[in-house]
This record gives structure tokens, sequence and C-alpha cells, in this order.
């Protein structure tokens, strides 16, 4: 079992039987201590600026955890992270933060960490279309004939549509940069507020689409596109529907879905790995 460094504390009021407040402590999960046998302080990754682009489980303000996997994969790697995710965006937002990336960054990064679609699926984004077919003469073997033509379809209304924007946007912006794609974890259940009540990921969403079909788009893309992807939702082990997984999630009454301190580190790991595989820049230094 891993070590852990001290717990935070929220104090909380409650009324008790006799009407005087009681002072109630819950305590979150805190961050556990990497050791340095689990560091790869001489990979390729060490001191490589890393842009990482998502939402909540991405997101500086730490949303159901006390360490997030990027600061994690700070101390096992040695990269140094440029986070841009926010709570609740979805892959229209990516497009935003990536651009925002290159107007305060340039193309001084080395590689680039897409963490998100949770929320298109959550949300009953359209699936779309990644391309459009007409027909179109072009010239083969000397021969001019008529073949039918795709084009990627780039839009703000569907998930596909999203996606094609974002990649072309990062693939015209960002030649030299390693960028990766990488799967929402499975989703369990979450309760932020009498009308912000999410089911798991057992029910279909308002476009009578399960999660899967988003996860696998991303799939496409990334063979589309030719990035390398993390498949986080298959290779995390992280299990949100599963009673005995509960221990790396936030909150079991009201937060099955975002990772806690422990949660993030299973991430972080098991993101370490893949990264080990796969060259962290394609710029000549």
């Amino acid at each position: 079992m891993k070590r852990i460094v001290a717990s935070a504390y929220a104090l909380l009021l409650t009324v008790g039987f006799n009407g005087y407040a009681q002072q109630t402590v819950q305590i979150t999960v805190p961050k556990v201590t990497v050791s340095a046998d689990e560091t790869t302080p001489t990979s390729q990754w060490q001191g490589k600026r890393v842009a990482f682009l998502g939402d909540s489980m991405t997101d500086k303000h730490r949303v159901g955890t006390t360490c997030i996997y990027w600061e994690y994969l700070s101390e096992l790697l040695g990269i140094e992270p440029l986070v841009y995710g926010i709570n609740g965006n979805q892959w229209d937002g990516i497009y935003k933060q990536a651009t925002k990336l290159h107007e305060e960054k340039g193309t001084d990064v080395d590689a680039i960490l897409i963490f998100a679609g949770t929320n298109d699926y959550n949300s009953g984004i359209p699936m779309g279309e990644f391309f459009s077919e007409t027909r179109k003469e072009t010239n083969s073997n000397g021969n001019l004939v008529t073949r039918k033509y795709r084009n990627p379809i780039m839009n703000d209304s569907t998930y596909c549509g999203r996606i094609n924007k974002v990649m072309s946007y990062l693939k015209n912006h960002y030649p030299q940069q390693q960028i990766i794609i990488m799967t929402p974890i499975h989703r369990g259940f979450a309760k932020f507020g009498e009308k912000n009540v999410q089911p798991d990921e057992n029910y279909c969403n308002r476009q009578g689409i399960y999660i899967d079909a988003y996860v696998n788009a991303l799939k496409q893309a990334s063979s589309y596109w030719a990035v390398p992807m993390i498949d986080l939702y298959s290779i995390s082990g992280l299990f949100p529907l599963a009673e005995a997984q509960l221990q790396y999630f936030h909150d079991k009454e009201t937060d099955r879905l975002h990772p806690n301190a422990v949660g993030d580190y299973r991430l972080a790991k098991t993101i370490q790995y893949q990264l080990l595989a796969l060259p962290s820049t394609f710029v000549s230094k």
C-alpha cells in the first residue's frame, strides 16, 4: 500500500438532536506519495513542456481530488505541465483551449494531451459524421475518372465535427509537436445539485447513445488524424460501477464520476507508462 501524505480536512456544521450545532470532520483522500524508484527522470519526457487540454478532471481547481493526474506526472516524469482544462468543457471548449494555448505559448511546447468527451456524452451532443461525401473528378494513371470523395466535417454542433475542428487546428499549428488523445474514463452516478443529476453510463444519453460510442469516435479520430491514443476507458482500471472500485472516486453518495487522489494516481501511472513508449517531441533541439 502506498504511503500517503497528511489529509486535507473540511469542517461542516450539523445540528444534533438537542438543537445545538455540532462539528463534523469530513476527511478527503490525501495525495499519494510518489517514491523515487517509480519516477523515470532520465526518460525522453524529462523537462518537456506538456500542455493539457480537458474538463474538470484536468482543471487546476482540483475537482474531487487533492492531486490531479498531471501533478503526479510532473513528479513521475519530470515534465512541466501547461494546464488549460476547464470544468464542464466539451470538445468545442477544447478548441478554445487550443487557441488560447497558441496565443499564450505559441509553439513553445513539446506535447499536447487532450482528455475530454465525457461532457459531450452527458450533454447529449449529436454524434454526427466525420466526413461528407461527394463525387469528384481526378487523374488516375493518366485517365480522368469520377470517384467518391470525402471531406472532413468541421463544426461545433456535432461531436465528430468538434473533434475534426480541434485536430485540424492542432495539426496545422503544431506540426512538430506530439499530440495525444486520451479517452474518457468510465462514468458513475453524480449529483451536484437538485437540477444537476447525472446517471451512470449504463443509461444512454438523450440522443439514445451510450458513452462507448463517444469513446469509439475518439479512436476513429486518432486513426484518421494520425495521433497516438491513450485509451483510459479500457486500460486505467477505473470502474465506478463496481462498489469495490469506489475507493478511487470522490464520494460514493454524490460523486462517483471524479477520481480522488488515489484514482488520479492510478491514472497518472497508466499515462506514465504509455508516454514512455512515445516520442515526447519531434522538434530537434
